[in-house]
């Protein structure tokens, strides 16, 4: 009896004990832009590239 008594009011200790202790963390968040600037190159490029044939297929259309 005498164990079961000790037992728990180690329990009980400990138990509040471990609601006391409290962990900081730190997190660090970098934009990733790598892609998308290198997405958006690519779109400039091939709209400058077709938008030039697209302009010369519509004067050939024209004529």
């Amino acid at each position: 009896m005498k164990k079961l008594i000790s037992f728990s009011l180690v329990f009980a200790i400990a138990s509040a004990f471990s609601g006391c202790i409290s962990v900081k963390t730190q997190h660090e968040v970098k934009p990733i832009s790598i892609t998308v600037d290198v997405n958006v190159k690519i779109d400039r490029a091939l709209d400058d590239f077709f938008g030039d044939l697209d302009a010369q297929s519509a004067q050939l259309n024209a004529e």
